[in-house]
């Protein structure tokens, strides 16, 4: 098992709000979507946009870059729009007693 990395409290992160964190030189977003957390490399495939920093689509999980509007699906970290065409990479979350834990290989 790769290692566990804590974020916060369950209760900091609601439905709704992202959160960007640095794990070992890795920029992360951590995103709740309606419940599901999700967490992503912070950087669009596509110009190294700050993907955070972008609009996050509660409805269909996914996060745009603010750079040129690619989109990227929260859950796969695939593109489903250009100029995009590479993933970014995602990581899995955990939430153990109440804290919100991101497995980063």
């Amino acid at each position: 098992m790769s290692p566990l990395f804590d974020i916060c409290l369950l209760e900091e992160l609601p439905p709704g709000e992202k959160r960007l964190v640095e794990v070992d030189d890795l920029e992360i977003g951590v995103f709740n979507c309606n419940g599901t957390l999700f967490a992503i490399e912070d950087r669009c495939s596509h110009d190294d946009g700050e993907l955070v920093d972008g609009e996050f689509d509660t409805e269909d999980c996914t996060v745009e870059c603010p750079r040129h509007g690619s989109r990227f699906d929260l859950r796969t970290g695939n593109p489903v729009n250009l100029p995009a065409y590479v993933p970014v990479d995602t990581f899995p979350v955990l939430v153990q007693d109440g804290v919100i834990r991101v497995e980063v290989d």
